[in-house]
């Protein structure tokens, strides 16, 4: 089992930023990639960006060039540094841990609120 905590969500003005932070314990040896997704009131809840533990990246094509994840295995923690914030960002975040041996399983955080202000 992989339990995730996130961090950093809040209120920000628009063009503004915020840096979302995730911390996993558990069995962690078993992730295989860390990442991101969002859901916004009324929408599907959407990918946002991710990180495998080579440091392969993948980002939802409206954050590119805005957002950035990164990762420390060490301190078992994915990060999400988000710049240019627009009131579209608005959306619940969760954490996401994925588990590809023997077969693909998420794990969720149960998620931090950012909300952007026009």
């Amino acid at each position: 089992q992989v339990q995730l905590v996130e961090s950093g969500g809040g209120l920000v003005q628009a063009g503004g930023s915020l840096r979302l932070s995730c911390a996993a314990s558990g069995r962690v040896r078993s992730i295989n990639s860390m990442g991101w997704y969002r859901q916004a009131p009324g929408k599907q809840r959407e990918l946002v960006a991710d990180i495998t533990i080579d440091g392969t990246t993948n980002y939802s094509d409206s954050v590119k060039g805005r957002f950035t994840i990164s990762r420390d295995n060490a301190k078992n923690a994915v990060y999400l540094q988000m710049n240019s914030l627009s009131p579209e960002d608005t959306a619940v975040y969760y954490c996401n841990s994925a588990q590809t041996w023997p077969r693909r399983f998420d794990y969720w955080g149960q998620g931090t609120q950012v909300t952007v202000s026009s």
